[in-house]
């Protein structure tokens, strides 16, 4: 999904290229989005999903729920959510393979007792788990209360039904916490791609062409740039 200013087509057309070279199944990459200009013809694009919630409310993602709509532009099949600011490292087919019913990153919070997931990689057969959006308008209200943002109502919501599973740790490392280190460390350790990576997410401030420079900002926010990830996110 794509709506506002913040990533440029430039960064769907990327995506797209890293899956093109990492997953050996057909595929067909869907875009919805508010502006489709400068997209490439491989990802159709669709309208963002209508989606009716009160006005001036803080950004907390809620359009990404809109993918769980019975009826989804007629799409049908896995699908495979992708962040547009990841960068995909290796060969991706274990994300359909892997069995199970709708899967999702663990947050990168790991206190036991937490389910949230991070919704950069989900899967989820289109049109099945529409109760999680039904749900949700009928109860935006409360949910909003009880949930901080889209992704831990989406766990909950799953995890209600039973189906919650999650994707091995070592696929889905966060690039904030497994591949930069901490100061005072990171003013001479450079990031570090780890063991079995298959996706890196990003989170926060840093994003990838910001990792590929290196870190701006506050001195205790500070990352060294890491120029391997242009060698992906390409």
């Amino acid at each position: 999904m794509k709506w506002g200013t913040l990533y440029s087509a430039e960064y769907v057309n990327r995506l797209h290229s890293m899956v093109k070279r990492n997953l050996t199944y057909d595929f067909k990459m869907v875009c919805f989005t508010d502006d489709d200009e400068g997209i490439i013809d491989d990802v159709q694009c669709f309208p963002i999903p209508e989606i009716d919630l009160p006005g001036n409310l803080p950004e907390r993602m809620w359009k990404k729920l809109t993918t769980f709509k019975a009826d989804l532009y007629g799409l049908k099949g896995t699908a495979l959510f992708l962040d547009l600011d990841i960068v995909i490292l290796d060969n991706m087919d274990c994300f359909f393979d892997l069995e199970g019913d709708f899967r999702i990153i663990k947050d990168y919070d790991m206190k036991f007792w937490r389910i949230t997931g991070n919704s950069s990689v989900y899967r989820f057969a289109i049109g099945e788990q529409g109760y999680v959006f039904d749900y949700f308008l009928k109860n935006f209200e409360s949910i909003r209360k009880q949930h901080r943002n889209e992704q831990e109502y989406l766990t909950w919501a799953i995890h209600e039904k039973g189906l919650l599973q999650y994707w091995p740790k070592e696929w889905c490392p966060s690039f904030k916490y497994d591949c930069a280190s901490k100061i005072p460390f990171a003013f001479w350790k450079k990031p570090s791609i780890p063991k079995d990576a298959k996706i890196i997410i990003f989170h926060g401030e840093i994003n990838p062409h910001k990792a590929i420079e290196g870190g701006r900002g506050k001195w205790y926010r500070y990352v060294p740039p890491a120029p391997w990830v242009a060698d992906y996110w390409k």
